[in-house]
């Protein structure tokens, strides 16, 4: 709603009725008129959208009982409240109205004085409901702004364990956004994914510091020890209360997997891999192939490239290194943007 008259549609195939009602309202509300239920949803879903809706039932071609449940299931429309005002008077014909979403029902022939004050709840009601919804929006938002802050928080305590910058973690959260996107996930789902991407290796934290921060070549033992971690942030995140935490879970626990079945930790086999999972394994390795690590150069991007390109199928989905490849300028950008100093 807006600071200008609220908006009332009102919907009847008789003249005389129509013309009752606007000037009934007229002083005091802007009237949108319709004369039979194809008009009135014409008017709804590509016009002024209405704050309130009279709807008359008996009605040429489309009834009203039929109008309001094509407002009702719409996502667009289905808050707009709708009183139906009509001469069946029978109270089946009443119930079935309510039953269909109506917030009210006023019998012809109308009282003017009623007919007013039960516009004036319903908007108030409507306008109070909007209001609500709205907060609750705001504090939906931060609270999911907490958690993926908190998530990325903690990702960043795996990194600085193993020896990492958190500049790892924000690149290969862009990288993995990309990727989701060009393989066709909504803008919400690409980046649940890149909020979750950096909680990978949070079963790093559960790594004893000695085998984690060894300098030296890894025993076959210590290096068993180090394949448990995808494990270990599994268990971290066990029993998820939302989907990014659901997402964290999956990527923190596959991202080992192999396209063949040789990963680890449970020889997952091709898309038995969850795809969030698929895509950070490949964003994972492309930064740590391309970075400066204290045990190794940084690798050319066209070398990373090459080796994508021979996994394909092996360690990587070829569908992944497909839209990894799409990608590469804006993964590059990436790159340089978040470049190590």
């Amino acid at each position: 709603m807006t600071n200008e008259k609220p908006t009332v549609l009102i919907v009847d195939d008789t003249p005389m009725n129509i013309s009752v009602l606007v000037g009934l309202l007229k002083p005091d509300y802007r009237t949108v008129v319709a004369k039979d239920g194809e008009q009135a949803l014409n008017r709804v879903f590509n016009g002024t959208v209405p704050d309130l809706i009279l709807l008359d039932i008996m009605m040429p071609g489309i009834d009203g009982y039929e109008v309001c449940r094509q407002l009702k299931a719409d996502p667009r429309t289905k808050n707009i409240p709708v009183i139906f005002i009509s001469a069946m008077s029978d109270i089946g014909d009443e119930e079935k109205g309510l039953e269909l979403g109506a917030v009210d029902y006023i019998t012809k022939p109308i009282s003017p004085p009623i007919v007013k004050a039960r516009i004036r709840t319903h908007l108030a009601a409507a306008m109070q409901k909007q209001s609500l919804m709205h907060e609750v929006m705001l504090r939906t938002q931060e609270l999911d702004k907490s958690r993926k802050e908190l998530i990325r928080r903690l990702g960043l305590a795996a990194e600085y364990k193993d020896n990492e910058t958190g500049l790892h973690v924000q690149r290969m959260a862009e990288y993995t956004r990309l990727i989701a996107l060009e393989l066709g996930f909504s803008e919400e789902d690409a980046d649940t994914l890149a909020s979750a991407a950096p909680m990978h290796d949070i079963g790093k934290l559960g790594i004893p510091d000695q085998i984690l921060c060894k300098p030296g070549r890894l025993t076959e033992d210590e290096f068993e020890v180090i394949k448990s971690h995808p494990a270990i942030g599994g268990r971290i995140l066990d029993n998820p209360d939302s989907e990014l935490l659901k997402v964290a879970r999956e990527v923190a626990l596959y991202h080992h997997e192999k396209w063949d079945g040789s990963g680890y930790p449970h020889g997952l086999k091709g898309d038995d891999i969850p795809l969030v999972a698929r895509i950070a394994a490949l964003a994972d390795v492309f930064d740590a192939l391309v970075s400066v690590r204290p045990y190794k150069k940084a690798w050319s991007v066209e070398d990373a490239l090459n080796l994508f390109e021979e996994q394909k199928g092996k360690h990587f989905d070829p569908q992944i290194v497909e839209a990894f490849q799409r990608v590469l300028p804006a993964v590059l950008e990436v790159k340089e943007r978040l470049a190590e100093t």
